[in-house]
């Protein structure tokens, strides 16, 4: 196993839920409705497709520009007073640490929000952090792992992502890699190439070099 790639939003941290919050406090500011089910629509998605879907559903005429600030400044005030850490999350980055697997946090998230987050979990913990600033495409376009992967000059084959969506595992999967999936708002199927399981507490460091190296 050359590498491993964690998410951020839903698979390293619980931040969808805040997530919802932000999103339902700036629809009201908006002057419409927001649900899970609108939420399920931007499950690992840029924040430009959650502004945009934001303003089609509402028909408010505030500017994407506005829309983008408030909910960036939403995150980040909430993220800020801390998050909750995925179980299994904190140990299996420790336990690559101990044995010198490279590690990147590959994230559609901007950097303001991320970086809001890696305060909390400890930003040491990575080698190389991946936000949507640093692509021109995001999930579920391959980009953001390949360019991962070249940051730390290892082989994408060689490398298992650990996402919660869809769109993530697509990313991943495009990029050539190993996925391991943990599913939080929609459902992912098994699939060549892929685990599925219920909590990043199910892998070890064994399961996911077994997982590179039957898929490399």
């Amino acid at each position: 196993m050359h590498a491993a790639f964690f998410d951020m939003d839903g698979l390293l941290v619980d931040s969808e839920t805040v997530w919802l919050e932000v999103e339902t406090d700036v629809m009201a500011r908006l002057g419409g409705e927001w649900s899970h089910e609108h939420q399920t629509h931007l499950v690992g998605g840029s924040m430009e497709r959650t502004v945009a879907y934001m303003l089609d559903v509402s028909g408010s005429p505030v500017a994407p520009q506005t829309l983008r600030t408030w909910m960036v400044d939403g995150m980040v005030a909430r993220l800020s007073a801390g998050v909750r850490v995925m179980p299994g999350a904190l140990e299996l980055l420790e336990a690559l640490r101990a044995e010198d697997v490279p590690v990147g946090l590959v994230t559609s998230s901007l950097k303001e929000i991320a970086e809001a987050i890696l305060s909390f979990v400890g930003r040491d913990r990575f080698d190389v952090v991946i936000t949507a600033d640093d692509v021109t495409r995001t999930k579920p376009d391959p980009e953001p792992y390949l360019t991962a992967a070249a940051r730390l000059e290892v082989s994408p084959a060689r490398s298992v992502v650990l996402e919660d969506s869809p769109n993530g595992v697509a990313a991943g999967t495009a990029a050539g890699c190993a996925v391991v999936a943990v599913p939080s708002l929609l459902p992912i199927e098994p699939a060549p190439g892929r685990l599925v399981v219920s909590s990043l507490t199910e892998v070890t460091t064994g399961v996911l070099r077994d997982l590179a190296a039957r898929h490399g």
